[in-house]
């Protein structure tokens, strides 16, 4: 498996696809489980997908096809955020390790600027905390009733970041998360 970035044009062409994809799909894990076309095209108008501090990119795959879309966020700051929706069909086939991996090489390869990279998700998402930790990240945090749940209690957000010197050499640098006691 061998996943691509392809910049989108919010404002062109990928306009009708980038508001397409978000409604026409069910993202349980974000913050917004299925957003309205009204909300996406005053997304897409206000610069959520390409602005000095935002950029997007769809994933595609050598096999599968068109599998989901990054945007990044924060580009403005060394470490910007990462936003990864898989399409419905490519979720559970093990393509969020290489997207994760091909978003990440673009990001540090792309961006000198950039000295570490964040994502955060659900507590209850499992998937794609493995796919962080497959893919090199670390765990940084752990933000209690901190992710609002349409319909729902607040869960945890889950931050995760590698760091360009770990990408570049190969390796994860951990921490100690005790590291201070009472005593």
């Amino acid at each position: 498996m061998t996943v691509t970035l392809t910049r989108t044009d919010p404002q062109g062409a990928d306009r009708e696809a980038l508001i397409a994809f978000h409604t026409s799909a069910h993202f349980p894990f974000h913050v917004r489980t299925r957003p309205a076309r009204a909300d996406l095209e005053r997304a897409v108008d206000r610069g959520a997908f390409r602005d000095d501090d935002h950029d997007s990119w769809w994933l595609d795959d050598d096999t599968a096809g068109r599998i989901g879309l990054v945007v990044l966020e924060d580009l403005q700051e060394p470490a910007p955020l990462l936003d990864l929706r898989l399409a419905p069909g490519a979720r559970g086939r093990g393509l969020g390790v290489p997207a994760l991996t091909a978003v990440t090489d673009h990001v540090f390869r792309s961006m000198p600027a950039v000295t570490r990279f964040e994502g955060q998700t659900r507590e209850d998402n499992t998937a794609m905390r493995r796919v962080f930790l497959r893919a090199g990240w670390v765990k940084e945090a752990h933000y209690r009733e901190s992710w609002p749940v349409e319909g729902g209690q607040l869960l945890a957000s889950v931050a995760y970041a590698v760091l360009r010197r770990d990408w570049e050499t190969g390796t994860t640098t951990t921490f100690v998360w005790d590291d201070v006691t009472l005593g």
